[in-house]
């Protein structure tokens, strides 16, 4: 099997590498070769131990994903009631009550 190792230098004489894709999967050395050389045996050590296997999943469909939104769902509904207005007034009477208190 190949693998596609991220190799980097963050600190002077000091390399990190890891696996793309298996983050957990790293190991640091003194020089790029031995980051990589140190890595290839932890691979090794994983790949005795367990296997990679292929497994589908069932994704939901867009429909499923797509989520109402209540206040669009609801938009309009007071269009044709006549008491909205009066309701309306009466909230505005109410917020300066409770204005004017505090």
């Amino acid at each position: 099997m190949q693998y596609q190792v991220f190799v980097k230098n963050p600190a002077e004489s000091e390399f990190m590498a890891s696996v793309i894709g298996l983050p957990n999967v790293t190991a640091n050395g003194m020089t790029e070769k031995e980051a990589i050389d140190k890595l290839k045996v932890i691979l090794d050590a994983q790949f005795r131990n367990g296997k990679l296997v292929t497994i589908d999943i069932d994704i939901p469909s867009k429909v499923t994903e797509e989520r109402s939104d209540p206040w669009i769902d609801n938009m309009g509904i007071f269009q044709d009631d006549p008491t909205f207005d009066d309701f309306l007034a009466e909230v505005n009477n109410y917020r300066n009550e409770v204005d004017s208190i505090e």
